[in-house]
C-alpha cells in the first residue's frame, strides 16, 4: 500500500508527476536549478519540464549543447559550490559520454574530501529498452551505476513514488541516478495531494501479498510482475509482489522477511544477467536467508546479447509475462 493512500489523490501522468517534484522543489529552494538537451526552449524531450521556463526564466532552466561529459561536470562544480542541480539526460544511454564525470568525480569527491565538499545533485532521464531503438539506446543502465560506492540510484515504478521519492532526491545531499522508463512517461497513476510529499529513499514497497512466492521487480518490470502475480493468482498461486523503488541503497529486509514467509524468490530485471539487479538480489537473499528456501532463487532478465532492431527479436529479448510465471511456478515445482 502507498504512503499516501490515507491522502487525497491526484490523477497525473508519469511526467507530470516529474514536473510537480522539480518545480514544487524550486519554488521551495532557489538553489535549485534543471539543466539538460532541450529542457527549456522544447520543454523537454519528454515533455516532463513543460511550462517551467516560463515559470522559472532561462537562469534556473537552462538549454545545453550536445556534450554529457561537459553540463554534468558543470552541474558537479555548482553542486560542489552549493547549488542543487538537477541534470536531464534525453536517455540514459547518453550517460556512456558523461560516465567519467558521474562515477569519478560525482561518486566520490565527498569521500576524497574527507567530507569537505558534498555534491547534493540528481542526474535523471528515460532508461531502459522502448521498442525498436538498437544496440546503442536501449540499455537498462541500473546495474552499471549501482556498482559505484558513492551513489545512490532510484527507479520508481509509477507517478506516485515517482514525484515523492524525486522531491527526496533533490535534497538530499549525495548524488542520486534517477532513473524513469522511457516507456512510462505517458502512465497515469494516482499521486498525492499532501502538501510537500515526499517518501524516504531506501524503503521499498509491498505493491501485493501472497503466502506462495515472493517477486522483486523494479521499474517497469514492476508491472510485469503484477501482470504475473495476477494470473498465477488464477491458477490457485498466490504471490506478494516488492518493489524495491531505490536500487542502492537496497532494502534487502523487506525481501528477506518476505521469502521468510513465501520460501521462494523470482527477481525480475531488465537489465542484462550478467551481473545485473537480479544477481546481486539473490546473492544477498541466499546469503542471510539460505535455511528459508524451498526452491533456488530464480531470475527474469533481458538476454545476454546486445539488443536487437528487429520488432519480433526485441520482444524475445525483452523480460516477458509468461517468463514470471514459468519462473514462479519453477520454484514452485508445478507445471
Amino acid at each position: 500500500m502507498s504512503e499516501s493512500a490515507n491522502h487525497p489523490m491526484a490523477e497525473l501522468q508519469f511526467r507530470e508527476a516529474l514536473r510537480d517534484a522539480m518545480t514544487e522543489e524550486m519554488v521551495r529552494d532557489e538553489n535549485v536549478f534543471l539543466m539538460g538537451e532541450e529542457v527549456a526552449e522544447y520543454d523537454g524531450a519528454y515533455k516532463v519540464s513543460q511550462g517551467m521556463l516560463d515559470q522559472f526564466g532561462p537562469k534556473r532552466v537552462i538549454d545545453t549543447p550536445i556534450a554529457e561529459n561537459g553540463f554534468s561536470g558543470l552541474g558537479i562544480g555548482a553542486a560542489m559550490m552549493g547549488l542543487r542541480p538537477v541534470v536531464e539526460f534525453m536517455t540514459w544511454n547518453f550517460t556512456f559520454v558523461a560516465f567519467d564525470q558521474i562515477v569519478s568525480n560525482a561518486a566520490k569527491i565527498r569521500y576524497m574530501s574527507g567530507g569537505q565538499l558534498k555534491v547534493p545533485i540528481v542526474f535523471r532521464g528515460g532508461n531502459g529498452a522502448a521498442g525498436q531503438l538498437a544496440a546503442t539506446h536501449n540499455n537498462s543502465t541500473e546495474a552499471f551505476y549501482t556498482n559505484v560506492p558513492g551513489l545512490k540510484v532510484i527507479a520508481p515504478s509509477n507517478p506516485d513514488d515517482a514525484k515523492g521519492l524525486l522531491k527526496s532526491a533533490i535534497r538530499d545531499d549525495d548524488p542520486v541516478l534517477f532513473m524513469e522508463s522511457e516507456l512510462m512517461f505517458g502512465l497515469k497513476g494516482e499521486v498525492s495531494d499532501e502538501e510537500d510529499y515526499t517518501l524516504p529513499i531506501g524503503k521499498a514497497r509491498i505493491a501485493r501479498e501472497g503466502d506462495d512466492v515472493t517477486l522483486v521487480a523494479h521499474s517497469k518490470s514492476y508491472w510485469l510482475a503484477m501482470e504475473a502475480a495476477e494470473e498465477l493468482a488464477k491458477q490457485g498461486y498466490e504471490a506478494t509482489v516488492i518493489d524495491p523503488r531505490t536500487l542502492r541503497p537496497f532494502d534487502t529486509g523487506a525481501v528477506v522477511d518476505s521469502v521468510k514467509q513465501t520460501n521462494r524468490l523470482v527477481i525480475v530485471d531488465e537489465c542484462s544477467p550478467y551481473g545485473g539487479i537480479a544477481s546481486e538480489v539473490a546473492f544477498r537473499i541466499q546469503s542471510q536467508c539460505f535455511d528459508y528456501l524451498d526452491a533456488p532463487v530464480a531470475r527474469v532478465t533481458a538476454k545476454d546479447t546486445p539488443a536487437p532492431y528487429a520488432k519480433n527479436l526485441i520482444e524475445a529479448w525483452m523480460p516477458t509475462v509468461d517468463e514470471v510465471i514459468a519462473a514462479a511456478k519453477g520454484a514452485l515445482y508445478v507445471e
